[in-house]
């Protein structure tokens, strides 16, 4: 089967997504080697440590790489870190072309990569399905122009935005699939924070936990836990949003989730550090009366101070819808 650029691109991307999990703090990307449209060789980047995608890819194609072209989602590195540089392996591996997504903003890179390939003879297309590959890789990239880890808030809530009801009780609002779908988000964050409150009124565990795995990311609270708190051993911090943004950004987090609650979740939009919103919604009604709103601690004085976002994504989970909002 003969395939263009982008058709290849939108391949790579999905062999980039086998990494999400397992890859950070380096980026999860996806390379192919194709010769005449035909993949030859498929990779993806793997633990830290070991192989980067394009030398995966190439290790796939062995000899067929010769004379063929690379698409590649993220531009390969051409400094040495905890391995040595992808653009040695690509002209050692006699590649003729290399079809870039996006290019690297991290200083050690940013443009080198792609200038190094050029600079051995190689030809360079470099932009090819590049929204698609920037949305895919938004954390890392907003990690390495910022510092800061990528910002998701996550909501659970009625059709009137209600978290919790009369008697403080929430769990649970959806159904079990959103649940499951949840788990997956807390797996793709280095990092997951709430506010004291949440911890002394659901004593959670903050682990994400898919199909019989347990991973245990970065459990950060904001205040203190109580002692006997199952979100112990965590990082209790207070006080400037940001300055514990950039706390976790230098301890390499490139996506924090925000889970609650509902004060903890108005601060952080309010501030305006939230990079994308993850909101669930179950069919069901609590009313404003004696519930508690998602976003209880926020206030709009006029039209002209609503805060606005776009709509990325909105599917459905069995009994419950998902929506993805860009702030």
């Amino acid at each position: 089967m003969t395939l263009d650029h982008s058709a290849l691109m939108v391949a790579a991307m999905a062999e980039g997504e086998k990494a999400r999990l397992h890859a950070p703090p380096n980026p999860w990307v996806g390379a192919l080697v194709a010769r005449d449209g035909v993949v030859v060789g498929a990779g993806h980047t793997q633990v830290p440590g070991e192989s980067h995608a394009e030398v995966d890819a190439l290790r796939h194609a062995g000899e067929r790489a010769r004379g063929a072209t690379m698409v590649v989602t993220l531009e390969p590195c051409c400094h040495v870190g905890r391995t040595g540089p992808c653009v040695d392996a690509i002209i050692d591996a006699g590649i003729e072309r290399v079809v870039v997504g996006t290019l690297d903003p991290d200083p050690r890179v940013a443009g080198g990569g792609v200038a190094a390939l050029r600079d051995a003879g190689l030809a360079v297309d470099v932009g090819v399905e590049l929204e698609a590959v920037r949305a895919q890789l938004a954390p890392y990239l907003w990690h390495r122009v910022t510092g800061r880890p990528y910002v998701v808030l996550k909501i659970a809530a009625t059709l009137d935005g209600m978290v919790a009801m009369g008697d403080g009780s929430s769990q649970w609002i959806t159904g079990e699939a959103a649940r499951r779908d949840a788990h997956v988000v807390r797996a793709q964050s280095q990092a997951v924070l709430v506010g004291a409150q949440t911890v002394r009124a659901d004593d959670p565990q903050l682990t994400a936990r898919l199909d019989g795995v347990t991973l245990e990311p970065l459990r950060v609270v904001l205040g203190h836990a109580p002692a006997g708190a199952r979100v112990h051993p965590c990082w209790e911090r207070s006080g400037d949003l940001g300055a514990v943004l950039n706390e976790l950004g230098a301890h390499d987090i490139l996506q924090v989730l925000v889970e609650g609650g509902a004060t903890v979740a108005s601060e952080f939009l309010d501030a305006g550090l939230v990079n994308h919103v993850v909101w669930y919604v179950a069919p069901a009604w609590a009313g404003s009366a004696s519930g508690r709103g998602a976003l209880a601690g926020l206030s709009t004085p006029s039209m002209d101070a609503l805060r606005r976002a776009r709509f990325s994504d909105v599917r459905r989970l069995e009994e419950d819808v998902r929506m993805d909002l860009e702030v």
